[in-house]
């Protein structure tokens, strides 16, 4: 089963071509990082005007980087659900409109589940090692953090056991980011400014590190970067500002990561997943895996290229709708609230 999935949640128009075996056939994003920096984040109104000129040229790659033509595939697969309204009914009323001409079935995809999914991707010979069911998934990313307990590849069978009480691990790290003056997006400039610093040189405190809960919280640690900003000025020195980036970092993917391996430990469950855009993160790799390895606990992370926004998810998330027998109708709306929170928590709700 061939399916284009297509993705516009926020600022990245994206078109790909998976089969239900999660093997890529194609993959095109097309990013508008160049177009919000001067505003040092995402503007709506710019993302879905973009998406708007974009959206036909992005799918039309992907069938071509494919080698097949839209009446090849069996369905079509697009992101409604969670993110910025208007960008997220460019991309759905995209789908509509191929489905109808070309008398495809159409599936909406929560983005959430889409990144859930993503470590079943294969995007080379060889990515076959992915995990079973049930495991306990970290989806950190610029709009949200929890961890999740996974029983199948649906949204009910599966149960929030803690999420952040405010700020998104990537909200945070891009928030961090604009303080110390590093530009948009800031994720990856911390992370890359942090491989030279040294994390002892500046206290920071690791964010609800001797909670009992699986819960998170980020606000805070992103204050105290502030409250040193306020007080002393950004560093002075390169050396100075990746020591920040080293403290901030260092306490964030500690707490990420004991705290999803502590959720499989609770779930009596030996293999975890790391899924969303934080999942890019290196030292969050790094400092997950050491610690399922000394706890018994296997660690899965997509590869890079599947961490961050993309369409190859949301097709394979499409694939898994249809091969079920699944449709969704021309009434398929677009929604900022994933489906995923609608659940009763099994932990300690945020609200």
């Amino acid at each position: 089963m061939l399916v284009l999935g297509i993705e516009s949640s926020c600022d990245e128009t994206a078109a790909a071509i998976v089969d239900d075996t999660g093997w890529v056939h194609a993959d095109v994003v097309h990013s508008q990082i160049g177009l919000h920096a001067p505003y040092g984040g995402v503007v709506p109104e710019l993302a879905s005007r973009d998406h708007l000129r974009n959206v036909g040229p992005v799918v039309r790659s992907a069938l071509d980087g494919a080698g097949v033509r839209l009446a090849d595939v069996h369905g079509i697969a697009v992101t409604n659900r969670p993110g910025l309204v208007g960008a997220l009914l460019v991309g759905v009323q995209a789908a509509k409109g191929l489905a109808w001409a070309a008398g495809k079935p159409l599936v909406g995809v929560d983005h959430l589940m889409g990144h859930l999914l993503a470590v079943f991707l294969r995007r080379a010979t060889g990515d076959a090692d992915v995990p079973g069911f049930p495991f306990v998934c970290l989806l950190a990313s610029g709009g949200h953090t929890a961890i999740y307990r996974v029983d199948a590849p649906d949204a009910a069978a599966i149960t929030e056991l803690g999420a952040t009480r405010d700020d998104a691990a990537g909200e945070a790290f891009d928030k961090v980011a604009k303080l110390l003056g590093l530009g948009y997006p800031g994720g990856p400039v911390v992370e890359r400014l942090a491989r030279g610093g040294d994390a002892a040189r500046v206290k920071l405190p690791a964010p609800m590190a001797g909670s009992d809960s699986l819960e998170m919280s980020f606000s805070g640690i992103k204050t105290k970067v502030a409250q040193l900003v306020a007080s002393g000025g950004v560093p002075a020195t390169s050396a100075g500002v990746a020591d920040v980036c080293a403290a901030f970092q260092a306490a964030v993917t500690g707490v990420l990561a004991a705290k999803l391996i502590e959720g499989a430990a609770r779930e009596g469950v030996s293999e975890v997943v790391i899924g969303g855009g934080v999942a890019a993160n290196l030292e969050l790799r790094r400092r997950a895996s050491e610690l399922g390895a000394r706890r018994g606990v296997r660690v899965f992370v997509p590869p890079l290229a599947s961490c961050t926004d993309n369409a190859a998810m949301i097709a394979y998330a499409g694939s898994v709708r249809l091969s079920r027998g699944e449709r969704d109708g021309w009434e398929l709306l677009a929604t900022s609230e994933t489906s995923l929170e609608r659940k009763t928590r099994k932990g300690r709700g945020r609200r």
